[in-house]
């Protein structure tokens, strides 16, 4: 009798009842940045995009030029472009990315990566947390993610994300990863409460540009210096010591908003 009136209650509720009873429960949202962050690859982006360009336009660019850590794809693939005199135009940066990910695929299962220190534990743990949702915030391609983080077994833990699809520049990317955690979660989470996850100063600057608490961690190209140099709420030099990242995302204010 307590469920029919609890449902004749929440009638009008935009969400099913469901949905609204894990909204009870879910509290803290953690936003994970992909490359440096939960693996390395042995750089398969990077080699897919020089012989992705190399098969377009018969030579591989310099990216030795250019600074693509915590870059989007969309916005390496114009940069590679205007680099070499070509317009990037949609069509020229959808026709490089297409051969991208076609080369990625390849690449990804010849290239000596990984899943880093501690990675495993934390979403695993988290998987079965009732009170934290994890999601993707990333400047990867939504299929250039799925090729990584599948070849890497890591993919099925992520139900959402914001993708370098969503925009070039990844300080538009936030809002993306929100709104869609809010749909599968039926929560507004807190910004005291999001946490976004990476290894380069990008990464800390695109958590902040939604009020977000930002972690970095020195598994990529930018050392524990350099990413405090950026200010973030804290910096770990990686995740081995899963213990220390669970005490940052615990001490937290658990006030959702619903």
């Amino acid at each position: 009798m307590a469920f029919v009136h609890a449902e004749r209650l929440l009638g009008a509720c935009p969400y099913p009842l469901n949905g609204f009873a894990e909204s009870l429960h879910v509290k803290k949202l953690i936003l994970w940045d992909i490359d440096g962050t939960l693996i390395v690859s042995g750089r398969a982006g990077i080699f897919a995009l020089g012989r992705a360009f190399k098969k377009l336009y018969g030579h591989e660019p310099d990216f030795a030029k250019m600074d693509v850590s915590g870059r989007t794809d969309k916005w390496i693939a114009s940069q590679v472009l205007e680099q070499h005199g070509l317009a990037p135009s949609p069509e020229n940066i959808h026709a490089y990315l297409e051969s991208y990910l076609e080369v990625l695929q390849e690449e990804i299962k010849t290239r000596d990566g990984r899943v880093l220190p501690g990675i495993f534990e934390l979403l695993e743990l988290f998987k079965h947390r009732t009170d934290v949702a994890q999601g993707l915030l990333t400047g990867n391609l939504q299929r250039g993610a799925r090729i990584k983080l599948e070849h890497y077994k890591v993919w099925h833990y992520f139900a959402f994300g914001a993708f370098g699809d969503d925009s070039p520049l990844r300080n538009e990317l936030g809002p993306h990863a929100l709104r869609r955690a809010q749909a599968k979660h039926a929560v507004q989470f807190a910004p005291a409460n999001t946490f976004v996850i990476g290894d380069t100063p990008h990464d800390i600057e695109c958590g902040k540009a939604i009020g977000a608490k930002t972690i970095g961690v020195a598994t990529g190209r930018f050392g524990v210096a350099e990413l405090q140099a950026h200010q973030p709420t804290a910096v770990l030099a990686d995740f081995s010591d899963t213990a220390a990242f669970l005490r940052l995302i615990d001490e937290a204010d658990s006030t959702p908003t619903s």
